[in-house]
């Protein structure tokens, strides 16, 4: 008898720590997880330097689910400015709409002056870098360094794309940009200076305010852009839409039959909330291309 209630009181003792460690180990993995930042599947940050200024960024990289599987098959590039604004959004997009695309997002400054970043926040360095205009007022040009927009270029022509090309199987004849805002500005330069970096662009709501007289006499340069183009726009939009205008009517006028122009007006939106029709269509309307392409 004595036997038995010493097994039921071990058994008993048992339960009762097991329930405890049980409960202490849910504790601490409720509060960890309390404060624990959501990561991306398959995004890696990749620390960057432009070779040329030293200027430290980092790339967001997500490569497709079968990547590591299909060792023989290379895929198309997606380079985007602004990646911490952009990556959920086409990362989505293009999980559903495209089959195997790599996500190439390019950061903003990180070692640039606490000072900008307590007044500014940390996209300060898209001012400057996005930017074909220096500022026409000396104290803001000092402060801010506007119209490095070619130094940013051939920081991406020169480091980014040789990064991504020499460490991933990538298609280099099949690159595209996609930017928005200050990020469609800063793709309408490259079309217009250096065409050949990207064989696609996206460009949502180019930021066009001054800058369209100076993008005609880069796109003037070229006989053939030999690009694919989608322009955006929200339909409220109106002041900005007339220098989107302009600048889709001085493509349009170059009669060049290499470039595919699309221009689409986005309904009922303004500058903001166009971004995330953009993102779906635009990743629809490269699907599209790339589809073509393959039969």
């Amino acid at each position: 008898m004595q036997n038995m209630l010493q097994r039921v009181r071990l058994t008993t003792l048992k339960k009762n720590v097991s329930l405890v460690l049980m409960l202490l180990f849910s504790s601490v993995f409720v509060q960890a997880g309390e404060h624990k930042s959501y990561e991306l599947p398959n995004v890696k940050v990749i620390p960057i330097e432009d070779t040329q200024s030293n200027k430290r960024y980092e790339l967001y990289i997500k490569l497709p689910e079968k990547y590591h599987e299909n060792k023989d098959k290379n895929y198309p590039v997606i380079y985007f400015t602004d990646a911490v604004w952009h990556i959920e959004l086409l990362s989505s997009a293009t999980y559903f709409l495209m089959d195997g695309v790599i996500l190439v997002g390019i950061s903003w400054q990180k070692d640039i002056e606490k000072a900008l970043i307590e007044e500014h926040g940390e996209s300060i360095s898209r001012a400057r870098d996005y930017s074909i205009s220096q500022s026409d007022k000396p104290e803001r040009q000092k402060k801010y360094k506007f119209g490095q927009a070619d130094k940013h270029l051939a920081f991406i022509r020169n480091d980014v794309i040789n990064y991504v090309e020499n460490n991933y199987r990538t298609t280099p004849e099949n690159r595209s940009y996609f930017g928005f805002s200050a990020g469609g500005l800063f793709g309408a330069y490259i079309l217009s200076s250096q065409p050949d970096t990207f064989k696609n662009y996206i460009l949502g709501s180019p930021s066009l305010w001054r800058d369209t007289s100076k993008l005609a006499a880069y796109t003037e340069k070229h006989k053939a852009l030999n690009a694919n183009v989608l322009i955006s726009r929200g339909s409220k939009e109106q002041d900005l839409g007339e220098h989107i205008n302009e600048f889709v009517s001085l493509l349009e006028k170059k009669n060049d039959q290499s470039l595919l122009l699309n221009h689409i007006e986005i309904e009922s939106a303004g500058h903001s909330d166009s971004f995330p029709m953009l993102g779906v269509r635009s990743v629809t309307w490269l699907s599209s291309l790339m589809n073509k392409e393959g039969e």
